[in-house]
């Protein structure tokens, strides 16, 4: 009984690092190629490679082997670093440049 609930508790641990390696491969893919060069990363090739094969390792292999973590490994590095100065430089979705007192539809005085 113990060991099918470590068993399920891996499955879906290793579903989660699937769908996060799986967002991450397609949000380099759907980047700009010149963005990853204006903000100083490494080409948008290289990080469709890595992430590829960390959605693939992610695929087959399940989390108990260590290639699957170095994918994830990969991955957060994509989505802590990469992503934000990417989104940056592309003009992403979300914030463009406003100050932080910004609002929905303009600035916000307090008032």
């Amino acid at each position: 009984m113990l060991v099918q609930g470590f068993n399920e508790l891996l499955y879906w641990v290793s579903l989660g690092l699937l769908l996060f390696s799986l967002f991450a491969f397609i949000d380099s893919a759907i980047r700009r190629e010149d963005a990853y060069r204006a903000a100083s990363k490494q080409t948008k090739p290289f990080w469709l490679i890595l992430l590829g094969i960390a959605t693939a390792a992610n695929l087959v292999l399940d989390v108990m082997h260590f290639i699957p973590i170095i994918g994830l490994i990969a991955t957060i590095v994509y989505m802590v670093d990469v992503r934000p100065a990417v989104r940056q430089i592309s003009g992403g979705r979300g914030r463009r440049g406003g100050s932080s007192s910004d609002g929905p539809y303009g600035p916000f005085n307090g008032r």
